[in-house]
């Protein structure tokens, strides 16, 4: 309970000295005015868009790689430059973005080719007109804007996974049926796999280039957290050793720098949130340890009930059991908690099955391993922090309602 009461609380917060200056430098979305370790990555992109400035249509681009390789923000700073430059010059560009990941925006094909369309000032509404209606909407709008336009659709996988790939061979095909405009289409993807399981005739109109971002390595994650911070806190506030324990931390989830920027940020949070006047290693600690917590409840909130209970008996057991675990131990639990919750147990191979799913989530560890003649099971070890179970375990109890 608060003594001095909620005003004098937030009064005494505004007096007090914050520790940031720029907070939204250690967001991936920040563009800085410099880009470490994608030079290579730069140029590639810039020299394919290159022609866009003399009115010429530049190629599809394909990028991949994984999260927090500096996908998104190689092409906004690509598309800002050339942008700038297109109206220094009266050039005719337009470059629109669209994040694939939105629900409202591209969950349907009408959807994202409405958004699309709304793009050049037309008014579409949310639903009711046919699909070829709509592209007919757009193929007009298209074609009054008498220029080139560059189509970026930021985590394309979502997409696809969500409508198929027919919208995209629809959108390659757009410019034979266009006399003004050209269009391009820049996608980006987080999944490495993503075209090979698309049509191979949309494949080759989608990636006439394409490229791949590696993953940072601790050392360039380092130079990459030296420079953010240094914008985002004022001098002197992160200790020796913070950086290069957020660098260890995020190389170690293949090279994430948003990960890495994400750590920083919270461990900045928390330590003024605790008054402190400068931020530790005990922070980042800290920050890891809530980061994976709000990661796991994330993950755990939108999965159906029977996985919820799987995943509520390994936490139990864990809490209880300190040795090896194996799906044995964990189904009894299970067929228990499915009788208090009115739901009917699935078999072990199936529970086994979801166990597999929860290791691919990143939850837990599964390995495979032979007893012989008794057959083969599961050995499941917990790939979140055992501090941070009790409290995760409780919300699923919450929401089975055990």
């Amino acid at each position: 309970m608060l003594k001095k009461g909620l005003k004098t609380f937030f009064e005494d917060y505004l007096e007090k000295e914050p520790l940031f200056i720029n907070k939204k430098a250690l967001q991936m979305s920040y563009t800085p005015k410099y880009i470490p370790h994608r030079e290579e990555q730069i140029e590639a992109v810039a020299s394919i868009l290159a022609p866009s400035l003399r009115g010429e249509r530049p190629s599809n681009i394909f990028i991949y790689g994984k999260t927090g390789t500096g996908k998104s923000l190689t092409i906004t700073y690509v598309t800002q430059n050339i942008k700038e430059i297109a109206q220094k010059n009266k050039t005719p560009l337009r470059i629109i973005y669209l994040n694939c990941k939105l629900k409202r925006v591209a969950d349907t094909e009408y959807r994202i080719i409405a958004q699309l369309t709304r793009e050049f000032g037309e008014q579409v509404p949310a639903t009711g007109l046919p699909t070829d209606e709509i592209y007919k909407l757009f193929i007009q709008a298209l074609q009054r804007e008498n220029k080139n336009v560059i189509i970026i659709l930021d985590e394309i996988d979502q997409l696809v996974k969500k409508t198929g790939d027919e919208i995209l061979y629809n959108l390659t095909r757009l410019n034979g049926e266009l006399e003004n405009t050209q269009i391009s289409i820049i996608g980006i993807s987080n999944d490495l796999l993503f075209t090979d399981n698309i049509d191979p005739r949309i494949k080759s109109s989608l990636s006439e280039e394409e490229l791949v971002f590696p993953p940072y390595n601790a050392l360039q994650l380092q130079s990459i957290l030296k420079q953010r911070s240094k914008l985002a806190f004022k001098e002197s506030i992160v200790k020796e050793g913070v950086i290069e324990k957020c660098s260890a931390y995020a190389a170690r989830e293949h090279g994430d720098a948003r990960r890495a920027l994400d750590l920083l940020r919270v461990a900045g949070e928390i330590a003024e949130r605790k008054g402190a006047v400068e931020i530790t290693t005990k922070h980042i600690d800290d920050a890891e340890e809530k980061i994976e917590r709000d990661r796991v409840v994330d993950i755990i909130n939108t999965q159906p009930k029977q996985v919820k209970l799987t995943l509520y008996s390994i936490f139990t057991v864990s809490i209880e059991n300190k040795g090896p675990i194996f799906t044995g131990d964990i189904y009894e639990l299970y067929k228990e908690a499915c009788y208090k919750t009115g739901v009917k147990p699935l078999t072990q191979r199936r529970v086994s099955d979801i166990i597999a799913e929860l290791d691919m989530l990143g939850i837990i560890n599964a390995k495979v391993i032979s007893k012989g003649r008794y057959g083969r099971t599961r050995e499941i070890g917990l790939a979140i922090p055992q501090t941070s179970i009790p409290n995760i375990n409780n919300s699923l109890k919450e929401s089975l309602a055990l």
